[in-house]
């Protein structure tokens, strides 16, 4: 019996990402690291800053995203975000002025709780990056 099942990862610009052999899928809901299989029961929830792991045949790839939302319903996983990228990919420079520009943001003294948590999530995720 096959455990695997499609994953989409769609961003404003394109399909970012599409798989039809993944067997395990985590990420970082705002609930907590959400750990997904085949047959799991359908879900809706939003992503906040952190990691998406994908584990599949042919081996395991993670990406960063910082919002989103993601679906699994019928052995399909859907995840829309706006903001995506491999691991494998970012350069140190382009982290530093992530963490930078989250840092900024979480020092504004008109902030919100909502978007302070989601800087301070930001910086912490990015730092373990670095």
């Amino acid at each position: 019996m096959s455990e695997e099942f499609k994953i989409e990862i769609v961003n404003p610009e394109k399909s970012f990402l599409t798989k039809e052999d993944a067997t395990e899928v985590v990420v970082p809901a705002f609930e907590g690291e959400m750990g997904i299989l085949k047959d799991h029961i359908s879900i809706i929830s939003f992503l906040k800053p952190g990691i998406i792991t994908i584990q599949s045949k042919s081996g395991e790839e993670k990406f960063y995203v910082e919002d989103g939302i993601v679906e699994f319903k019928d052995n399909n996983l859907s995840v829309l975000t706006s903001s995506i990228f491999s691991l494998k990919e970012i350069e140190k420079n382009k982290l530093q002025e992530l963490i930078k520009s989250a840092e900024e943001d979480s020092n504004q003294s008109d902030i919100s709780d909502q978007s302070k948590y989601l800087a301070d999530q930001k910086i912490e995720v990015l730092k373990t990056l670095s």
